[in-house]
């Protein structure tokens, strides 16, 4: 059996966990240290127990507690070249750093990490497979490419931004530029860009479908949650919001 939960997710930081036969590995770490520890304790995890940190890319909300959590609890962490070349705190004991398009194993978990269009130095986004069994996780891109939907397809849960409805972007308090970053073709996945990588889907094996990265400001969980179900359907009962502050609690792939 393979389970996941989050920390967080959102512009205020990001964090995921995946656990398959005793090994426990970390998606990101955008939290202060002493935050991480104490979401970590809250989903009965330990931070030495971890057997790595894998990242995606160096903006803070996702890379910005990994260079601690590391250090104090000697957590090996993965990254893109590119990613390190771009990284402030690159003082780890342990570093792996990888192509884009390489596949490697932790534990009894095959990781296969996939380019995706975001503005960062080299950013991945990963697959996490254990026998038959795989999770997906998809956030902070641009647009969706023929690539990225091939690695997605057929998941048994997957994890997938929504950040933003383009009207309220369009009418919000963003200033013009920083507008154009997130609605652009390497910013942040919208609803309906969100809602149409799913169109092309047989969903028959989906058991948690988790929208993600949600913005505080340019969206509601409503507003994600119709986007999807017009294009899936209601009856999916593993469809839900990740929260910022709540994350989310342990869910079972079987």
């Amino acid at each position: 059996m393979m389970r996941f939960a989050m920390l967080g997710s959102g512009s205020k930081g990001n964090a995921t966990l995946i656990e398959h036969d005793g090994t426990r590995i970390l998606v990101d770490c955008g939290f202060q240290l002493r935050e991480t520890e104490a979401r970590l304790l809250r989903l009965g995890v330990e931070p030495a127990s971890l057997a790595a940190i894998l990242v995606t890319h160096e903006h803070g909300d996702h890379l910005g507690g990994v260079g601690r959590l590391a250090r104090k609890h000697r957590v090996p962490v993965y990254m893109t070249y590119g990613t390190h070349r771009a990284w402030k705190d690159p003082d780890v004991p342990h570093l792996i750093r990888f192509s884009p398009h390489q596949r490697f194993e932790i534990g009894g978990l095959a990781i296969e990490p996939y380019p995706v269009p975001h503005d960062a130095g080299e950013p991945c986004q990963y697959v996490l497979r254990a026998g038959a069994r795989k999770i997906g996780i998809l956030s902070d891109a641009g647009h969706i490419s023929s690539h990225m939907r091939e690695m997605l397809a057929d998941c048994d849960a997957l994890t997938l931004e929504c950040n933003h409805d383009p009207q309220l972007l369009r009418d919000g308090p963003y200033h013009a530029s920083l507008k154009l970053r997130v609605g652009g073709d390497r910013g942040h996945l919208s609803n309906a860009q969100a809602a149409g990588l799913l169109g092309g889907y047989a969903l028959a094996r989906l058991q948690h479908l988790v929208l993600t990265h949600l913005s505080e400001v340019n969206n509601r969980p409503e507003l994600a949650l119709a986007a999807v179900r017009a294009v899936i359907g209601d009856e999916l009962p593993g469809l839900r919001c990740a929260d910022q502050e709540l994350g989310l609690d342990w869910c079972e792939v079987v």
